[in-house]
Protein backbone atom coordinates (compact mmCIF):
# COMPACT_ATOMS: atom_id res chain seq x y z
CA UNK A 1 0.00 0.00 0.00
CA UNK A 2 1.19 3.63 -0.65
CA UNK A 3 0.48 5.87 1.94
CA UNK A 4 1.19 9.63 1.53
CA UNK A 5 0.90 12.88 4.10
CA UNK A 6 1.07 16.48 3.78
CA UNK A 7 -0.56 19.60 4.42
CA UNK A 8 -3.44 21.86 2.32
CA UNK A 9 -3.21 25.32 1.81
CA UNK A 10 -6.82 25.49 4.13
CA UNK A 11 -6.54 27.25 7.39
CA UNK A 12 -9.67 25.22 8.73
CA UNK A 13 -9.52 22.10 7.06
CA UNK A 14 -8.99 19.12 10.51
CA UNK A 15 -7.11 16.39 10.01
CA UNK A 16 -8.17 13.94 7.05
CA UNK A 17 -7.76 10.04 6.93
CA UNK A 18 -8.57 7.69 4.46
CA UNK A 19 -8.31 5.87 0.59
CA UNK A 20 -8.14 9.14 -2.21
CA UNK A 21 -10.66 9.18 -4.50
CA UNK A 22 -10.03 10.52 -8.11
CA UNK A 23 -13.03 10.58 -10.30
CA UNK A 24 -13.97 13.31 -12.81
CA UNK A 25 -11.14 15.57 -12.23
CA UNK A 26 -12.21 15.96 -8.26
CA UNK A 27 -10.18 14.56 -5.51
CA UNK A 28 -12.04 13.01 -2.59
CA UNK A 29 -10.07 11.79 1.26
CA UNK A 30 -12.45 11.06 4.06
CA UNK A 31 -15.16 12.84 2.47
CA UNK A 32 -13.85 16.13 1.80
CA UNK A 33 -13.23 17.25 -1.76
CA UNK A 34 -9.99 19.00 -2.76
CA UNK A 35 -8.71 21.63 -4.73
CA UNK A 36 -5.41 18.91 -6.97
CA UNK A 37 -3.93 22.12 -8.66
CA UNK A 38 -1.01 21.85 -6.80
CA UNK A 39 1.30 19.95 -3.55
CA UNK A 40 -0.17 17.56 -1.81
CA UNK A 41 -3.68 16.85 -3.84
CA UNK A 42 -1.65 16.99 -7.14
CA UNK A 43 0.67 13.95 -5.91
CA UNK A 44 -1.79 12.25 -4.35
CA UNK A 45 -4.33 13.07 -7.93
CA UNK A 46 -1.18 11.69 -9.80
CA UNK A 47 -0.62 8.74 -7.40
CA UNK A 48 -3.82 7.74 -8.03
CA UNK A 49 -3.89 8.12 -11.92
CA UNK A 50 -1.21 5.82 -11.97
CA UNK A 51 -2.51 3.06 -9.73
CA UNK A 52 -5.28 2.50 -11.85
CA UNK A 53 -2.86 1.68 -15.04
CA UNK A 54 -0.51 -0.35 -12.40
CA UNK A 55 -3.49 -2.24 -10.83
CA UNK A 56 -2.62 -0.76 -8.01
CA UNK A 57 -5.11 0.87 -5.03
CA UNK A 58 -5.10 4.29 -4.73
CA UNK A 59 -3.01 5.59 -2.05
CA UNK A 60 -4.09 6.15 1.37
CA UNK A 61 -4.08 9.94 2.44
CA UNK A 62 -2.96 11.70 5.76
CA UNK A 63 -3.77 15.59 5.08
CA UNK A 64 -4.29 18.67 7.46
CA UNK A 65 -4.64 22.26 6.32
CA UNK A 66 -2.18 24.61 6.78
CA UNK A 67 -1.60 27.63 5.10
CA UNK A 68 2.00 28.22 7.04
CA UNK A 69 1.77 28.94 10.78
CA UNK A 70 2.25 25.49 11.78
CA UNK A 71 -0.34 24.23 13.64
CA UNK A 72 -1.95 21.98 11.52
CA UNK A 73 1.75 20.52 10.44
CA UNK A 74 2.21 19.76 14.26
CA UNK A 75 -1.53 18.32 14.37
CA UNK A 76 -0.50 16.28 11.40
CA UNK A 77 2.64 14.98 12.80
CA UNK A 78 0.82 13.83 16.07
CA UNK A 79 -1.49 11.87 14.30
CA UNK A 80 1.52 10.26 12.29
CA UNK A 81 2.86 8.79 15.54
CA UNK A 82 -0.17 7.38 16.74
CA UNK A 83 -1.29 6.00 13.41
CA UNK A 84 2.22 5.27 11.49
CA UNK A 85 2.47 1.90 13.15
CA UNK A 86 -1.30 0.17 12.14
CA UNK A 87 -0.53 1.19 8.63
CA UNK A 88 0.76 -1.54 6.29
CA UNK A 89 2.44 0.59 3.68
CA UNK A 90 5.42 -0.85 1.32
CA UNK A 91 5.97 2.97 0.30
CA UNK A 92 5.47 6.01 2.76
CA UNK A 93 5.61 9.46 1.13
CA UNK A 94 6.15 12.89 3.04
CA UNK A 95 5.40 16.42 1.21
CA UNK A 96 4.25 19.42 2.54
CA UNK A 97 4.80 20.02 6.58
CA UNK A 98 6.40 22.74 8.23
CA UNK A 99 9.64 21.34 9.28
CA UNK A 100 10.15 20.87 12.71
CA UNK A 101 12.96 18.33 13.64
CA UNK A 102 11.72 17.44 16.73
CA UNK A 103 8.34 15.86 15.08
CA UNK A 104 10.55 14.31 12.21
CA UNK A 105 12.48 12.33 14.34
CA UNK A 106 9.43 10.69 15.79
CA UNK A 107 7.61 10.15 12.85
CA UNK A 108 10.30 8.57 11.43
CA UNK A 109 10.66 6.37 14.72
CA UNK A 110 7.16 5.50 14.33
CA UNK A 111 7.34 4.85 10.64
CA UNK A 112 10.69 2.24 10.88
CA UNK A 113 8.61 0.41 13.60
CA UNK A 114 6.88 -1.36 10.58
CA UNK A 115 7.88 -4.61 9.50
CA UNK A 116 8.72 -5.31 6.59
CA UNK A 117 10.06 -1.79 6.70
CA UNK A 118 8.43 0.85 4.17
CA UNK A 119 10.32 2.36 1.39
CA UNK A 120 10.59 6.04 2.42
CA UNK A 121 10.50 8.93 0.30
CA UNK A 122 10.52 12.91 0.99
CA UNK A 123 9.53 16.00 -0.88
CA UNK A 124 9.55 19.73 -0.01
CA UNK A 125 9.10 20.72 3.61
CA UNK A 126 9.64 16.65 5.28
CA UNK A 127 12.62 16.36 3.00
CA UNK A 128 13.95 19.57 4.51
CA UNK A 129 13.46 18.38 7.96
CA UNK A 130 14.92 15.36 7.28
CA UNK A 131 17.88 16.91 6.25
CA UNK A 132 17.88 19.61 8.58
CA UNK A 133 17.91 16.75 11.25
CA UNK A 134 21.01 14.42 10.05
CA UNK A 135 18.89 11.98 8.82
CA UNK A 136 18.79 11.86 5.23
CA UNK A 137 20.40 8.66 4.95
CA UNK A 138 17.78 7.03 6.13
CA UNK A 139 15.18 7.83 3.08
CA UNK A 140 14.80 5.94 -0.19
CA UNK A 141 14.17 8.87 -1.87
CA UNK A 142 14.13 12.23 -1.95
CA UNK A 143 12.68 14.53 -5.29
CA UNK A 144 14.18 17.93 -5.21
CA UNK A 145 13.92 20.59 -7.31
CA UNK A 146 17.60 22.48 -8.04
CA UNK A 147 16.68 24.98 -5.17
CA UNK A 148 16.24 22.89 -2.74
CA UNK A 149 19.27 20.60 -4.46
CA UNK A 150 21.37 23.76 -3.18
CA UNK A 151 20.03 23.62 0.20
CA UNK A 152 20.91 19.70 0.40
CA UNK A 153 24.70 20.52 -0.57
CA UNK A 154 24.68 22.41 1.86
CA UNK A 155 26.50 21.02 4.77
CA UNK A 156 26.18 24.28 6.89
CA UNK A 157 22.79 25.81 5.99
CA UNK A 158 20.46 24.85 9.16
CA UNK A 159 17.72 25.73 7.19
CA UNK A 160 16.79 26.71 3.11
CA UNK A 161 17.05 30.82 4.06
CA UNK A 162 20.61 30.21 4.47
CA UNK A 163 21.81 28.09 2.11
CA UNK A 164 25.29 29.70 0.34
CA UNK A 165 25.53 31.46 -2.47
CA UNK A 166 24.82 28.43 -4.90
CA UNK A 167 21.27 28.20 -4.42
CA UNK A 168 21.00 30.22 -7.84
CA UNK A 169 23.19 28.22 -9.39
CA UNK A 170 22.88 27.10 -12.79
CA UNK A 171 20.53 24.05 -13.12
CA UNK A 172 23.55 22.31 -15.25
CA UNK A 173 25.84 22.24 -12.14
CA UNK A 174 22.75 19.71 -10.73
CA UNK A 175 25.40 17.12 -10.77
CA UNK A 176 27.90 18.42 -8.95
CA UNK A 177 25.30 19.09 -6.47
CA UNK A 178 23.81 15.89 -6.31
CA UNK A 179 27.89 15.02 -5.55
CA UNK A 180 28.21 17.24 -3.00
CA UNK A 181 24.59 16.57 -0.61
CA UNK A 182 25.69 12.41 -1.17
CA UNK A 183 29.38 13.55 0.25
CA UNK A 184 28.19 15.84 3.32
CA UNK A 185 25.15 13.52 4.46
CA UNK A 186 22.68 15.85 2.88
CA UNK A 187 21.01 13.19 0.23
CA UNK A 188 18.40 10.36 0.93
CA UNK A 189 19.77 6.78 -0.34
CA UNK A 190 18.12 8.11 -4.47
CA UNK A 191 17.60 11.08 -5.50
CA UNK A 192 15.15 12.41 -8.31
CA UNK A 193 16.23 16.25 -9.36
CA UNK A 194 13.48 17.79 -11.11
CA UNK A 195 13.89 20.42 -13.38
CA UNK A 196 14.68 21.69 -17.40
CA UNK A 197 16.17 18.15 -17.26
CA UNK A 198 14.97 15.04 -14.45
CA UNK A 199 17.89 13.64 -13.58
CA UNK A 200 17.80 10.33 -11.13
CA UNK A 201 21.03 9.86 -9.07
CA UNK A 202 21.75 6.90 -6.51
CA UNK A 203 24.53 7.35 -3.69
CA UNK A 204 25.74 10.72 -5.54
CA UNK A 205 26.20 9.40 -9.22
CA UNK A 206 23.70 10.68 -12.23
CA UNK A 207 22.19 7.49 -13.20
CA UNK A 208 20.00 8.93 -16.01
CA UNK A 209 19.27 12.19 -17.48
CA UNK A 210 15.51 12.98 -19.03
CA UNK A 211 15.78 16.06 -21.15
CA UNK A 212 12.60 14.94 -23.45
CA UNK A 213 9.83 15.86 -24.39
CA UNK A 214 10.05 19.93 -23.57
CA UNK A 215 6.63 21.67 -23.29
CA UNK A 216 7.39 25.48 -22.68
CA UNK A 217 4.07 25.97 -21.81
CA UNK A 218 4.50 23.37 -18.60
CA UNK A 219 7.51 25.80 -16.95
CA UNK A 220 5.19 28.39 -15.52
CA UNK A 221 2.53 26.04 -14.17
CA UNK A 222 2.66 25.07 -10.86
CA UNK A 223 2.50 21.52 -9.68
CA UNK A 224 4.06 19.36 -12.16
CA UNK A 225 6.82 18.47 -9.73
CA UNK A 226 4.57 17.48 -7.67
CA UNK A 227 2.70 15.23 -10.21
CA UNK A 228 6.26 13.41 -10.92
CA UNK A 229 6.85 12.45 -7.38
CA UNK A 230 3.32 10.66 -7.66
CA UNK A 231 3.83 9.10 -10.03
CA UNK A 232 7.10 7.62 -8.75
CA UNK A 233 5.47 6.31 -5.44
CA UNK A 234 2.88 4.80 -7.23
CA UNK A 235 5.96 3.11 -9.67
CA UNK A 236 7.42 2.05 -6.34
CA UNK A 237 4.40 1.25 -5.06
CA UNK A 238 4.44 -1.39 -7.78
CA UNK A 239 6.84 -3.18 -6.95
CA UNK A 240 9.64 -1.31 -9.26
CA UNK A 241 13.05 -0.27 -7.94
CA UNK A 242 14.04 3.26 -6.85
CA UNK A 243 16.15 4.40 -10.28
CA UNK A 244 13.61 2.44 -12.65
CA UNK A 245 10.76 3.56 -11.09
CA UNK A 246 11.96 7.60 -11.09
CA UNK A 247 13.04 6.58 -15.00
CA UNK A 248 9.43 5.64 -16.04
CA UNK A 249 7.80 8.39 -13.57
CA UNK A 250 9.93 11.38 -15.59
CA UNK A 251 9.36 9.67 -19.01
CA UNK A 252 5.55 10.11 -18.03
CA UNK A 253 4.99 13.02 -16.91
CA UNK A 254 6.56 14.55 -19.69
CA UNK A 255 4.48 12.66 -22.31
CA UNK A 256 1.18 13.27 -19.82
CA UNK A 257 2.61 17.50 -20.59
CA UNK A 258 2.84 16.99 -24.17
CA UNK A 259 -0.32 15.27 -24.55
CA UNK A 260 -2.98 17.81 -22.93
CA UNK A 261 -1.12 20.12 -25.09
CA UNK A 262 -0.97 23.12 -22.64
CA UNK A 263 -1.35 26.83 -22.64
CA UNK A 264 -0.46 29.35 -19.65
CA UNK A 265 -3.44 29.15 -18.78
CA UNK A 266 -3.70 25.56 -18.19
CA UNK A 267 -4.32 23.98 -15.13
CA UNK A 268 -2.78 20.66 -13.70
CA UNK A 269 -5.90 18.96 -13.53
CA UNK A 270 -5.49 18.53 -17.33
CA UNK A 271 -1.83 17.11 -16.67
CA UNK A 272 -3.56 14.28 -14.39
CA UNK A 273 -5.83 13.52 -17.00
CA UNK A 274 -3.40 12.24 -19.40
CA UNK A 275 -0.89 10.19 -17.32
CA UNK A 276 -2.88 7.13 -17.76
CA UNK A 277 -2.80 7.37 -21.61
CA UNK A 278 0.88 8.47 -20.90
CA UNK A 279 2.18 5.84 -18.41
CA UNK A 280 0.91 3.09 -20.31
CA UNK A 281 2.80 4.14 -23.35
CA UNK A 282 5.94 4.53 -21.60
CA UNK A 283 5.13 1.33 -19.93
CA UNK A 284 4.72 -0.77 -23.70
CA UNK A 285 7.86 1.12 -24.43
CA UNK A 286 10.30 0.16 -21.79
Amino acid sequence: MLAVAGTVPLAHLPVLEGVADLEDGRLRVDGVDLDLDRGTPALLASACAAARVLGRECPHAFLVGDTGPGHGSRLLYAHLVRRLPATPASVLVFHYFLPDVDWHAKVLFAAQSLQPLPRLVADAGFMYAAKMSGQAAEYDLFTPDAGELAFLADERAPHPFYARGFLLAEEARAPELIARAAATGGAARHMLVKGGVDRVARGGEVLHEIDGPVVEALEAMGGTGDTLTGLACALLDSGRDVPEACLLAARANRLAGMLARPTPASHIGEIVARIPEALAQVLASA
